[in-house]
């Protein structure tokens, strides 16, 4: 799979979508922002923690919106590696698969 691709479809395929459902984008829209401001915890915590939740959905394009935040806000490898090994001890063997898929996301955005 290649990342930039993969989230480049998506994102054409959001795009078509959410002219569709404008009041709904609206809302999912001001939610996020809501969620990822930081408080309490940081923006960047809650980010491993969605990508924690997109890898034990098996969701694809989720894992490639919250790798690319943790890029931008500067996680590092180790960092990605340590919230893995989290996110593989709680979701098993799926999530271990689903763990080395980000860990590909993440080296391919990183480039």
């Amino acid at each position: 799979m290649n990342w930039k691709d993969f989230m480049a479809e998506t994102e054409a395929n959001i795009g078509t979508f959410s002219k569709e459902v404008p009041e709904t984008v609206r809302g999912f829209g001001i939610m996020g922002k809501a969620a990822k401001t930081d408080g309490a915890l940081s923006e960047k915590t809650k980010e491993f923690m969605a990508l924690g939740i997109a890898i034990a959905t098996r969701c694809d394009s989720c894992i490639g919106f919250h790798v690319r935040a943790l890029v931008r806000l500067g996680a590092t490898r180790a960092q990605m590696c340590e919230a893995l090994a989290m996110a593989t001890y709680m979701g098993g063997g799926p999530s271990y698969a689903y763990s080395a898929k980000a860990l590909r996301a993440f080296d391919e955005f990183s480039e």
